[in-house]
């Protein structure tokens, strides 16, 4: 197994790798980090699809199917339908009002100023962060399950592999391998879905057995479901909206067609994504197969399946970690290029495309000594989640609204962290009740905003201000 997985890593690393050369001879900084009005639909709807996707597809859904059953899986797919919807408005206006950008930090901080920018942007690379080490942690986990792999020896290779490219290529090898391990995806989920059945015999687990073992999970008024579906809407949705990688996407779309066309049809195959693998994990359920709940998925597949389904799994986990790996690399890479550039104006491009690829070299390191340990990352992602919640309004109100001021922002957003930061629950607590929490730090920033933004004496904001003061990193 352990020569399968440096096989295909090894194939999407000498395929980066070689687009890399073959392109990369002019390639400038921006290219680097932008890729600017350069992919049309096929691409841009390929790495929004592949970049999106990561072991989580594996283990999340599942996993809130087996306690919150049909309204957590609806609350999964909506919360992972909706934040690409909302990017094709926000996305457009982002595009118009600052047409030579590169992040959404650049947005805030000359909108709101030096404390909002510093706040987005730690949480912006807290989140990037914490997901690619999750995204690692699976893969690790899955070679675990499936073949006894070391954690640590899995990780070096994914992470090695992923920044064999991403360093020498920037986000254009990362588009390039998104193409390509998205059309290993869907035909690999496809083939998993139909295994599944075939293991368990049928769709009886999905009615009868799970009717027998747990019938609470096919009532949509299920309350944990209920509950736990409407957060995940929440916490899901506001985090994906500060995800660097998508956000150097939307600028690497050629055309505001090209954006919309490219989202809608991510946002229709991640929901119909999501509800397949949460209905395998009620299967799971349906067929005794789903202790622990983390991973109901493999025990299904792995309990009654077919020989070489593990080989299957393998792929298709390297498949979905690399293509998420690569994106969150080059975002964090590109925002550390774009606030060092804000810093140290008199840096040259050249200096700061070396800074890049250290960078996304560099960030390897520590990913690669948390994802060999196995570490739990969920209270992070929740914690990440309610953050990313309170930010939610008072950032992306300021794209349509020139009276939001920088006070009223900063205000609403730290009101909002505490209102959901007495909510929270505890590390550890059994089925949390996120709920309240995250409901609270979505709806408080509005709530003191609003109002301190009315009785405000300062000017509206002058939104053509982004247009003239935000410029390409080159000039």
């Amino acid at each position: 197994m352990i020569v399968a997985l440096v096989a295909c890593a090894a194939l999407f690393a000498i395929a980066g790798v070689a687009y890399a050369l073959r392109s990369g001879g002019g390639q400038t900084l921006e290219d680097y980090v932008t890729a600017r009005g350069q992919f049309g639909v096929g691409a841009t709807t390929a790495t929004l699809f592949a970049s999106a996707m990561g072991s989580w597809i594996l283990f999340g859904p599942p996993e809130a199917a087996t306690w919150g059953g049909l309204p957590a899986i609806a609350g999964y797919a909506l919360g992972s339908t909706l934040p690409s919807l909302c990017y094709i408005p926000l996305g457009r206006r982002l595009r118009t009002l600052m047409p030579d950008g590169h992040a959404l930090t650049e947005y805030v901080r000359h909108r709101y100023g030096r404390a909002m920018h510093v706040f987005t942007l730690t949480i912006m690379i807290f989140y990037l962060f914490i997901a690619m080490a999750a995204q690692i942690t699976g893969m690790a986990f899955i070679l675990q399950l499936v073949a006894d792999v070391p954690l640590w020896l899995t990780a070096a290779i994914v992470m090695v592999a992923t920044v064999a490219y991403t360093a020498l290529g920037g986000l254009r090898a990362s588009i390039f391998t998104d193409g390509v391990q998205a059309l290993l995806l869907l035909p690999l989920l496809a083939a998993g879905a139909v295994v599944a059945v075939y293991a368990v015999g049928g769709t009886a687990p999905l009615t009868t057995d799970v009717a027998e073992r747990a019938p609470e999970l096919l009532r949509w008024t299920h309350g944990p479901g209920v509950q736990g579906g409407l957060a995940l809407v929440i916490g899901i949705g506001a985090a994906s909206l500060f995800n660097q990688g998508t956000w150097q996407r939307v600028y690497a779309a050629d055309s505001a067609e090209t954006l919309r066309t490219s989202f809608a049809t991510v946002a229709g195959t991640m929901g119909l994504t999501v509800v397949g693998t949460g209905l395998l994990g009620l299967a799971a359920v349906g067929a005794g197969t789903a202790d622990p709940p983390s991973t109901a998925l493999f025990g299904l597949l792995l309990d009654a399946a077919p020989p070489g389904v593990g080989l299957g799994l393998v792929l298709l986990g390297l498949t979905l970690v690399m293509s998420s790996a690569d994106t969150v690399l080059n975002a964090l890479a590109s925002l550390v290029v774009v606030d060092l550039r804000q810093a140290v104006p008199r840096l040259s491009a050249d200096t700061l495309l070396r800074v890049a690829r250290w960078t996304t070299a560099g960030l390897a390191i520590p990913v690669f000594v948390i994802a060999s340990q196995g570490y739990s990352v969920l209270y992070l992602f929740l914690v990440a989640d309610l953050v990313c919640a309170a930010a939610l309004v008072p950032v992306f109100g300021g794209l349509f609204s020139p009276h939001l001021t920088n006070r009223a922002a900063l205000f609403g957003t730290a009101a909002g962290l505490m209102a959901g930061g007495l909510l929270f629950p505890a590390p550890g607590a059994a089925q949390p009740a996120l709920l309240p929490a995250f409901a609270a730090a979505l709806l408080v920033p509005p709530l003191v905003a609003v109002p301190l933004s009315a009785f405000s004496d300062k000017s509206s904001f002058d939104f053509d201000a982004l247009r003239r003061e935000v410029t390409t990193i080159e000039e």
